[in-house]
C-alpha cells in the first residue's frame, strides 16, 4: 500500500446523503459548533465519489440506508486495491437513526432493568439491523459515568456507578461483536474519559482530575470493555487536567494500548482533531492539530477534509513515522477482514426486510420498557382499578417523546404514545386526552385552562411530563446530546400544571418521560403516585399503561441518584465518609430519590444474611441473604449486594456496589441469593497507590437499595495469609 492509500483508510467522511440533506437544511451555512450535520463546502458529490476511487476514503458514517451503503461499496471496488469501506452509524438504542427501524428504550432507562441479559439481548439484535443495511459499526457503548445530571447527555449513559456501568457496558459490546458473524458489528466504548462529570454540566467542557478518581470512577468501565474484547475506543471531545483527550499520549497509549493492552483502533469524535486548534488552542494550526492527535494515538479521523493531505506530507517529510500509518491502517483492515467485508461488501436488500423490526425484536424492546419503568411513589392509588374515567394530560402524554435522543422520525404507526398505550390497555373505561400544549421551551399558560377545568370530572388524571430529546425537533429539545441545562427542575410550565389539576384532582399520577434526572421536591411531598418512565422507546406507551393498570408489576431501580435540586450537584451515592459532615442549611443533605430506588405492587423482606466472620484478602467471599415476597402479586426484585472498607490508608466511599441480581418471586416465595466477590471487589488503590487488598474490617450490606434503611448490614474481617 502507498502512504496515501494507507492514509485514506484512517479518513472518514459523512456519507453523500446525510451531505446533501445537510446542505439544502442550512443553506451551505452549518453552525460552527454542531456535532449532528455536516458537509464540505470545497468538496462536490463528485469529488467525493472520486476520492473512494482512489482509495482516500477508507469508511463513512451517517449513511441512511442500504441502497446508499450499496452504491458507495460499488466505488470502492473501483479502486485499485478493491478495499470494502467500513460504515459507522450512531445505533446507540437500536439502529434508531434509520427509518423503520426498532427503537429499544435509552441506555438510561436500560440501566433500570439492572438485568445484564436483556441488554446483551438487544445488542445482539442491534447488530442485526445494523449489518442488514449494510453498515458495521456502531458508536456505542457509552461507558462514562453520569455523574452531573444537568449533562444533557446523561440518558445516553447506564448512570452512576462505575461497577454497573461495566457490566452493562460489557453486556452491549458482547452482544454486538459477538464471534464477528455475518450479524455482527464492531462496538465503540465511548467517550475515552470523563465526560459524565463536565465542571458546569455541559457537554465536552473540561473535567480535572486525580489519577485517583480516573482509576476508581473513570477508567473501570473502559477497562472492562478492553477485556470484555470491544475493537474500537473514541475518545472524549473534553480535557482532563489540562491536556484535551483527542492530543492525550497519557491515556490514549500509555493506558489503554500498554498497560490495558487494547488491541483495536481509536477513532476521534465529530471534528474534534480540528478543536486542538480552533477550541483547545494547544496547537496553532490545523496541521499540527493532526500530528498531536495521531502521535497520541488516533487512528481514524471522524469526519472530511483537512487530514489525508497533511498526514501523507508529514510522513514523507519524517515528521510523522510511517508506523503510526501501519498502525492504524493495519488496525482498520483488520477489523474488515473479521466483519468478512473482503468476501462480500454489499448488503442483502431481501435479508433487510426480514430482519427490520421484526416481531422477535419488538417483543424484546416492548419486555424491556415493561422492565425498566420505576415506581417511586404509590400511596395506595396505583394500580388503577375500577376507574369509569380517566384524564390524560400533559405535554409528553401523546408524542413521541417516549424513544428519546439519537432517533430520526419514525413512521407514527411504529410508536405508540402513552395516549395510545392508555386508550388500548384500559379497554373497560373512558379514557379521554386533553392537550396541554406540548412546547416545553416557549410555554402557552392558555393550554393549561382546559385540562385544569375538566379535571375534576374525572375518577383519576394522568400528567406526562418531562423532557424532550427529540434530535428532529431541535429548537423544542430540552434534553439530549449538546443540550445541557442549568437547572434539574421540569422546564416550562409543567409544575403549574401538575399543581393546578392537584388543587382540582388529588387522585394524580404523574409519569416522568425524561432523558436525565429532574428535581422537583413538590411532586414527592404532593402527589400520590409518581412513576419514573426514562425514555421507554417505541412501545414505552403499551408499557406505562400496562404498569398504570397492574397488568404488568413494575421492577425497575433507579440507576442514578436523583438530587433534591441542582445546588445538590455533584450528588452520588458512593460519595466519601466527609461529604455531608456538615449538612446544608436550607435542604436536606440526602438525595430525592436513592440510587437502586425502586417500588413494586407486592413487597419484599430480606432476611437471614450470611457473611464469613473471617477471610483472607485473596479468597472469594461467598455471601447469601433470603429474599421473600411478603405481598400477593407475583414480581420481579433486584437484590443489590454493597460494601464499605470501614477503615483504609486512603479515603473510601461509604458504600460501594459490587453485586447485583434480578429476581422473580410469586407470592410468599423465599429465594436464597448469592453472590460471589472476588478479592477485586474489596481492592483499591492505596496512600501510595498500588492496588491491593488491605486487611481490616469490612462491612458487608444486601438489600432493596442503597438507602440505609433498605440494607442489611454484617462485618467481614479481611486477614492477610
Amino acid at each position: 500500500m502507498t502512504i496515501k492509500e494507507k492514509a485514506g483508510q484512517m479518513c472518514q467522511y459523512v456519507a453523500l446523503e446525510h451531505y446533501k440533506h445537510t446542505k439544502k437544511l442550512f443553506n451551505g451555512k452549518v453552525p460552527k459548533n454542531s456535532d449532528q450535520y455536516a458537509f464540505y463546502p470545497d468538496l462536490s458529490i463528485q469529488e467525493i465519489k472520486d476520492m473512494v476511487v482512489k482509495g482516500e476514503i477508507g469508511s463513512f458514517l451517517h449513511a441512511k440506508d442500504l441502497n446508499e451503503v450499496h452504491e458507495l461499496q460499488q466505488l470502492a471496488m473501483k479502486s485499485r486495491l478493491k478495499i470494502p469501506l467500513l460504515f459507522g452509524i450512531d445505533a446507540i438504542h437500536g439502529h434508531a437513526v434509520v427509518e423503520g427501524t426498532t427503537v429499544y428504550p435509552t441506555e438510561l432507562s436500560l440501566s433500570s432493568t439492572w438485568n445484564n441479559n436483556l441488554l446483551y439481548e438487544i445488542a445482539k439484535e442491534t447488530a442485526q439491523e445494523v449489518r442488514a443495511t449494510g453498515m458495521h459499526w456502531t458508536f456505542s457503548p457509552n461507558v462514562e459515568v453520569a455523574r452531573d445530571p444537568r449533562w444533557g447527555r446523561t440518558g445516553e449513559t447506564f448512570g452512576e456507578d462505575p461497577f454497573l456501568v461495566s457490566q452493562l457496558g460489557v453486556a452491549f459490546t458482547k452482544g454486538y461483536q459477538g464471534n464477528f458473524g455475518k450479524d455482527n458489528i464492531l462496538a465503540c466504548a465511548k467517550h475515552f474519559v470523563g465526560g459524565g462529570e463536565p465542571f458546569n454540566g455541559t457537554n465536552g467542557a473540561p473535567i480535572d482530575v486525580s489519577e485517583r478518581q480516573l482509576r476508581e470512577i473513570w477508567f473501570p468501565p473502559f477497562k472492562a470493555q478492553v477485556d470484555a474484547g470491544v475493537y474500537t475506543f473514541m475518545a472524549a471531545h473534553n480535557e482532563v487536567s489540562g491536556i484535551p483527550a483527542h492530543a492525550n499520549k497519557f491515556l490514549l497509549t500509555d493506558i489503554l494500548r500498554h498497560e490495558w493492552n487494547f488491541k483495536g483502533f481509536i477513532v476521534s469524535d465529530w471534528d474534534d482533531i480540528e478543536h486542538l486548534h480552533d477550541i483547545h488552542h494547544i496547537a496553532a494550526t490545523k496541521d499540527e492539530a493532526v500530528k498531536l492527535a495521531v502521535n497520541a494515538g488516533i487512528d481514524m479521523h471522524m469526519h472530511g477534509p483537512g487530514f489525508l493531505v497533511p498526514l501523507c506530507r508529514m510522513v514523507k517529510t519524517g515528521e510523522l513515522s510511517e508506523s503510526v500509518l501501519n498502525r492504524a491502517a493495519g488496525k482498520i483492515l483488520k477489523a474488515k477482514f473479521m466483519l468478512g467485508l473482503f468476501e462480500n461488501p454489499y448488503p442483502d436488500k431481501t435479508y433487510a426486510r426480514k430482519v427490520l423490526r421484526c416481531e422477535k425484536h419488538r417483543k424484546t424492546a416492548l419486555q424491556a420498557a415493561r422492565e425498566a419503568i420505576i415506581l417511586l411513589k404509590n400511596d395506595g392509588l396505583l394500580p388503577l382499578k375500577n376507574k369509569k374515567k380517566i384524564m390524560i394530560t400533559g405535554p409528553n402524554a401523546n408524542n413521541e417523546r417516549i424513544v428519546g435522543d439519537w432517533v430520526l422520525k419514525q413512521p407514527d404507526e411504529n410508536v405508540i404514545t402513552v395516549y395510545e398505550g392508555m386508550k388500548d390497555v384500559f379497554d373497560n373505561c373512558s379514557v379521554d386526552y386533553i392537550n396541554s400544549g406540548e412546547s416545553l421551551r416557549h410555554p402557552d399558560n392558555e393550554k393549561l385552562k382546559l385540562p385544569v377545568a375538566k379535571a375534576s370530572e374525572y375518577d383519576a388524571v394522568i400528567i406526562v411530563v418531562g423532557s424532550n430529546s427529540l434530535r428532529y425537533q431541535d429548537p423544542e429539545k430540552t434534553c439530549g446530546e449538546n443540550i445541557d441545562r442549568a437547572n434539574i427542575n421540569l422546564p416550562g410550565n409543567q409544575l403549574k400544571l401538575i399543581k393546578e389539576i392537584y388543587a382540582k384532582n388529588k387522585n394524580v399520577v404523574v409519569v416522568l418521560v425524561n432523558g436525565r434526572p429532574l428535581g422537583e421536591p413538590w411532586i414527592k411531598e404532593n402527589i400520590p403516585a409518581v412513576i419514573e418512565a426514562w425514555e421507554p422507546g417505541a412501545y414505552g406507551g403499551q408499557a406505562i399503561a400496562e404498569v398504570l393498570k397492574g397488568k404488568i408489576n413494575p421492577s425497575g431501580k433507579l440507576t442514578i441518584s436523583i438530587p433534591y435540586c441542582s445546588g445538590q450537584i455533584n450528588y452520588f451515592y458512593n460519595h466519601k465518609p466527609s461529604s455531608f459532615f456538615h449538612p446544608y442549611r436550607d435542604i436536606p443533605s440526602e438525595p430525592l430519590w436513592y440510587f437502586g430506588y425502586g417500588l413494586s405492587y407486592t413487597t419484599y423482606r430480606y432476611s437471614e444474611l450470611n457473611v464469613p466472620e473471617n477471610a483472607y484478602i485473596n479468597d472469594t467471599v461467598t455471601v447469601s441473604v433470603n429474599v421473600t415476597n411478603t405481598g400477593n402479586v407475583s414480581g420481579d426484585e433486584i437484590a443489590q449486594l454493597y460494601i464499605r472498607d470501614n477503615y483504609s490508608s486512603a479515603t473510601r466511599p461509604v458504600k460501594e456496589l459490587k453485586g447485583y441480581k434480578r429476581i422473580h418471586l410469586n407470592p410468599g416465595e423465599t429465594k436464597k441469593v448469592e453472590f460471589k466477590l472476588p478479592p477485586s471487589a474489596f481492592a483499591f488503590y492505596d496512600i501510595n497507590m498500588n492496588y491491593i487488598v488491605e486487611p481490616g474490617e469490612f462491612t458487608i450490606m444486601t438489600g432493596s437499595s442503597s438507602r440505609d434503611e433498605d440494607l442489611l448490614k454484617k462485618t467481614l474481617i479481611m486477614n492477610n495469609r
